[in-house]
């Protein structure tokens, strides 16, 4: 009966991979990447153009309005393509491309209704999930810096809001609250250490937003996800050539990405690892991040983004713990997960990072003025 429900499951991938399959015949449809939300499988084709390309089933419990994702993705990416042709860069870089369908739509419908889309596939390219030396932390900022700059022209009006309340901790603080209140959480030394970190941090939540709303920090476009392994890496020059994973390009804060990008960035011993009473934020790291980063970003950048820098690297740290301990209070119906506490894990790898990095806000805040 499994090995039935399994040969039926890959056929079914591969008459949907096929309403995308311009340059050939599907050959294989094979599971891909390590993402917590959607679906994702590479599908390889028996064409020498274009051989490869990637095949997602969107997360509709997450992203409410696919349509619009859609929509974003083909607006930001013509922007960037278009962008792209004007300069004169002396390195490769490239775009994701939405591919559409032989109907020409960006995305199918399959018979139960799930949401599919395929991308173009980043050739000769790597990911990594820990970051191995200060030359890729400089292009890990690079990347992000460079990804900030070809849209910083782009009207964030233009990009529908498809994840209202993303990265607006003081929403996420209030779903915590709710959860908390109906909630049995055992007691243990782990809880109980999350339970208080929770109680001690309330007033940082706003900070961001309450910069927002008296206009010190700008609503810009935002990619909303920009972890390590979000960036892609030529596997010849070690060099960053794209940013993948655009579900989340929104109106935001580019704070929201900086203190993201170096809360996963600066933590050497990943977001899964067990070990998590030994994790430290790694401001060396941090300091080549921003030296990458700023190279391709001061031109836009005020003197209030930078006096936000920090708080931003403190709180998305403290954000993230809070929705993976919120996640697992109410019983992991978010974030996927391979055992029941693994979001409990999750969130203590994030509230020691997170102290960590108040332990060294002197520092940080050095190498913010140092190498602005």
């Amino acid at each position: 009966m499994t090995n039935n429900i399994k040969v039926q499951a890959r056929e079914n991938l591969s008459i949907i991979a096929d309403q995308f399959a311009l340059f050939g015949q599907v050959e294989s449809v094979q599971a891909f990447g390590s993402g917590n939300i959607n679906d994702t499988f590479l599908v390889t084709q028996n064409s020498l153009n274009k051989k490869n390309f990637v095949l997602q089933r969107i997360n509709t419990q997450v992203f409410h309005q696919p349509e619009l994702v859609m929509q974003n993705m083909r607006i930001f990416t013509e922007h960037v393509s278009q962008r792209l042709k004007k300069m004169s860069l002396n390195r490769r870089w490239e775009v994701l491309e939405v591919l559409l369908t032989k109907d020409g739509q960006d995305h199918y419908c399959d018979t139960n209704g799930l949401f599919w889309r395929a991308i173009s596939f980043i050739e000769a390219s790597e990911s990594f999930d820990i970051m191995h030396c200060n030359e890729q932390a400089r292009e890990i900022g690079y990347a992000l810096g460079m990804f900030h700059n070809l849209i910083s022209d782009l009207p964030p009006q233009k990009l529908a809001d498809t994840l209202e309340g993303f990265h607006i901790t003081p929403i996420y603080l209030n779903h915590y609250n709710e959860v908390l209140a109906t909630a049995t959480p055992s007691s243990t030394p782990e809880v109980n250490y999350c339970l208080e970190f929770v109680e001690k941090h309330y007033s940082l939540a706003p900070i961001l937003e309450n910069a927002k709303a008296s206009g010190q920090l700008p609503l810009r476009l935002m990619h909303g996800d920009p972890k390590i392994n979000n960036v892609m890496f030529d596997t010849s020059t070690k060099k960053a050539v794209s940013v993948i994973d655009l579900d989340t390009v929104k109106p935001g804060l580019v704070h929201y990405d900086i203190g993201d990008c170096l809360r996963s960035g600066c933590n050497p011993a990943g977001e899964e690892t067990e070990n998590w009473q030994s994790i430290i934020f790694d401001t060396d790291i941090c300091k080549e991040i921003l030296q990458g980063y700023l190279s391709v970003a001061k031109e836009f950048l005020t003197e209030n983004d930078y006096i936000y820098m920090y708080d931003a690297i403190r709180l998305i740290a403290f954000e993230l713990g809070l929705r993976f301990f919120a996640d697992y209070l109410a019983g992991n119906v978010y974030f996927k997960v391979k055992y029941p506490e693994h979001n409990l894990a999750r969130a203590l790898v994030q509230f020691k990072l997170t102290e960590s990095i108040e332990a060294q806000q002197t520092t940080i805040q050095k190498i913010i003025q140092d190498v602005k």
